[in-house]
C-alpha cells in the first residue's frame, strides 16, 4: 500500500527541489513533476517527490483525517 501526504511548499530551491512542511516537519523534496509551483501551494508527497498540486482545503481535510487516524491508532494500541 502506498501513502501520499499533503504538504505546504515553504521554499523553492534550485534544481527542481523545494522545502515543504508536513505537520510541523520540514523536508526537501523534488518538485520536478509540477510546473509553476509557488510558495504556499499544497502538494501531495510520496517517497520524496511532489506528485501533484492539491487544493488547500482538501489538504487540510486530509491532514485532519490522518491526525484522527493516528489518535485512534494510539488509543487502540495503549
Amino acid at each position: 500500500m502506498c501513502l501520499a501526504i499533503p504538504a505546504e511548499v515553504t521554499e523553492l530551491l534550485p534544481d527542481d527541489m523545494a522545502r515543504v512542511m508536513m505537520d510541523g516537519v520540514g523536508k526537501v523534496v523534488s518538485v520536478a513533476l509540477i510546473e509553476d509551483l509557488k510558495v504556499g501551494d499544497f502538494v501531495i508527497i510520496h517517497v520524496g517527490y511532489a506528485l501533484t498540486r492539491i487544493d488547500p482545503d482538501e489538504a487540510q481535510r486530509t491532514l485532519a483525517l490522518l491526525a484522527e487516524l493516528g489518535a485512534v491508532q494510539s488509543e487502540f494500541l495503549s
